[in-house]
């Protein structure tokens, strides 16, 4: 594929900031904010990607995701568990019969410096897991270097790979230096047959931004306007309070409409921020914030 990376505008990023501080002086109360925060609640992926994780820690976040507080009551489950390929099968096993997805990172996550080969195999293995989520992380290297048609075709050939499974696809935003490359890279991976598109790993610094999340909105926005098709988004990490997700919401409203205020075209890679939100719906229900020490931490 000859990918033009001309068609990509310009990003006005004084304009970017100054929408994004409006966005920060909003105030959601009472009811509203009650069903902001069950509807932020049921659209996080909790995650565990550490070489230390285990089969009883897969486990025991899989349990969590479908019963997330004993005391609160009429919680939403979370969207979706992500894990390593080779944790899919026990995260299926334990959410079976729930409603729960199960993601699973691929393509040589987080660095995807490796082969198309590996990074097939490793997408393959994954789906015949029962993953019904694939995030995979661009070549950044190759993406910084002006290789846009290498990271096309590979995003496609990764679309492929999927079959019936939905592919996110990880810009790392913290790499890609400037707006304008995220506004490029955004439109090169829904062009190549991303479902969504996905700003961090959560492993480099900074991750998720409201700025860089707008740009991406955009993206989507004058995709859907273009082709009337739509593609979900997922900022992911260093978003962990509830009051930031409410922010983040009003973003996603303001920008796309209610067609996306669902966790079928919107994730929240945050598993920090599932723990805020309980405590803000336990102070709401019990009029006292619970300790931290009555949640678990995954």
């Amino acid at each position: 594929m000859n990918y033009n990376f001309r068609n990509s505008p310009v990003i006005d990023q004084v304009g970017i900031e100054e929408r994004v501080a409006r966005f920060n002086t909003r105030s959601i109360k009472k009811q509203s904010k009650l069903q902001g925060l069950h509807l932020a609640l049921n659209m996080i992926d909790l995650t565990t990607l550490e070489g230390k994780d285990t089969e009883g820690k897969v486990k025991q976040m899989c349990t969590k995701a479908m019963h997330l507080s004993n005391d609160i009551k009429d919680l939403p489950s979370v969207a979706a568990v992500c894990v390593y390929p080779n944790y899919v099968k026990i995260a299926k096993q334990t959410l079976k019969g729930s409603k729960v997805k199960v993601a699973s990172v691929a393509t040589a996550f987080p660095s995807g410096n490796s082969t198309l080969e590996i990074k097939i195999t490793d997408t393959k293995f994954a789906v015949e897991n029962g993953a019904d989520e694939i995030d995979m992380v661009i070549s950044r290297g190759e993406f910084l270097k002006g290789n846009y048609n290498f990271v096309f075709d590979e995003i496609a050939a990764i679309k492929q790979a999927c079959g019936k499974a939905r592919l996110k696809v990880i810009l790392e935003t913290g790499e890609l230096s400037t707006l304008d490359n995220v506004r490029r890279a955004s439109d090169l991976a829904i062009s190549a047959g991303a479902d969504f598109i996905k700003t961090s790993t959560g492993k480099i610094q900074p991750a998720a931004t409201m700025p860089v999340t707008l740009v991406m909105l955009e993206a989507i926005k004058d995709h859907y306007l273009k082709t009337n098709i739509m593609i979900g988004m997922k900022p992911a990490g260093g978003i962990s309070t509830a009051k930031s997700a409410l922010q983040y919401l009003v973003m996603l409203y303001e920008t796309l409409g209610p067609k996306w205020m669902s966790n079928e075209w919107f994730r929240f890679g945050a598993s920090s921020l599932a723990n805020d939100i309980l405590l803000q719906l336990g102070k709401e229900q019990k009029g006292v914030y619970y300790s931290k020490d009555y949640i678990s931490i995954d």
